[in-house]
């Protein structure tokens, strides 16, 4: 078990290096100058010079490379001088050092994800700290709405094989998975928070937090999620159904399903004891792609409801160019998706027990 995870430690690393990797060639190759996009119309050439020597964009592109992974590395090394870029700053790093030469420091950190460049210089950690959960919610929401609705439909389907009742489930999954989000959460919005929200009391725009109109604090309004969470969720519910339902067909015709139906097994007792966890493999494997892929999915949907999550802040960040959001949330995304992969492959053995960890 140890080497197995060792092993898919050493290959989590490595695809997240790549990733790093291509988002910062990506995002520094694009035109532009970062420290005019800084300053904005308070341009001039002293204060332009400082802003180059305070951030690194004075050094050559290889150079800054460097100085990115250093900063995303959870062990890194300073320079001791304080002019110099890497320099460590306990105002700008959180960590402490570990070791010390007459050079540099050795220190031991969290990643570091650089500063926003147009929100008065406020951590990109900050900022996703901030805006990460109510995205996380509103996936978390949108998968148990999928998974719960889809394994049923899906039962239902495999049990009603090449019935009327089956193809109906089959074209309303199919239409699901083929229209983009940003349409169903335009059409969703007008219509149940529009044309219909006196009957279903709910807005067409809103957050996971509401400021009260009396000024008695912020409270939580998880009634803003239904919308989205239920948009967010028709993609990931058409595949859960469709997998289902075919995944159940074939442990159906497993032998053991036959032993069981020979002993006079009631059919509620055969799915539910003995063909529904082993028909669950593919279901998980496709939702632990959907929850990472619902982080940057949601930037559209976010968008549209207005929801204050991380997907409505890089769109924000596009608009204005504020290229360390961008990219500090892309690599939190990534990380996000290595680590539910390796988890995955745990709940996977714990279903099949042919699957063994090696």
């Amino acid at each position: 078990m140890l080497k197995y995870f060792l092993n898919k430690l050493g290959y989590s690393l490595f695809t997240l290096f790549g990733v790093v990797t291509v988002v910062f060639i990506l995002f520094n190759i694009l035109p532009g100058d970062p420290a005019r996009m800084m300053l904005d119309q308070n341009e001039n050439s002293e204060q332009l010079a400082l802003i180059k020597k305070k951030y690194g964009f004075d050094q050559p592109l290889i150079n800054q490379y460097g100085y990115y992974l250093n900063d995303l590395s959870l062990i890194s090394i300073h320079k001791k001088q304080p002019d110099h870029y890497t320099y460590f700053n306990k105002s700008k790093y959180n960590g402490f050092v570990v070791f010390t030469t007459k050079k540099v420091n050795v220190v031991l950190k969290t990643p570091y994800l650089r500063e926003s460049f147009q929100k008065n210089g406020k951590k990109v950690t900050t900022i996703i700290a901030h805006t990460l959960p109510s995205t996380v919610v509103l996936a978390v929401l949108s998968i148990v709405i999928a998974l719960l609705l889809g394994v049923f439909l899906g039962i239902l389907s495999a049990l009603y094989a090449n019935s009327f009742f089956d193809r109906l489930i089959a074209f309303i999954s199919t239409l699901g998975m083929s229209v983009p989000s940003f349409f169903s959460a335009i059409l969703f919005a007008w219509l149940f928070g529009f044309a219909w929200h006196k009957f279903t009391g709910l807005n067409m725009t809103g957050s996971l937090y509401e400021v009260d109109d009396f000024g008695e604090g912020i409270h939580v309004a998880l009634k803003n999620a239904i919308l989205p969470a239920v948009v967010l969720g028709i993609r990931p519910l058409g595949v859960v159904i469709q997998l289902m339902r075919n995944s159940l067909l074939e442990v159906l015709n497993q032998e053991y399903i036959r032993t069981a139906k020979a002993k006079g097994l009631s059919t509620y007792k055969i799915i539910t004891k003995h063909a529904l966890k082993n028909a669950l493999n593919p279901v998980v494997t496709a939702m632990s792609g959907w929850f990472a892929s619902m982080l940057a999915g949601a930037v559209f949907v976010e968008y549209i409801f207005g929801w204050n999550g991380l997907g409505k802040e890089i769109v924000d960040a596009l608009n204005t160019l504020d290229l360390p959001v961008i990219m500090g949330s892309v690599i939190v995304v990534a990380t996000t998706f290595v680590l539910i992969t390796v988890l995955v492959d745990v709940i996977y053995a714990y279903l099949d027990p042919r699957i063994k960890l090696k």
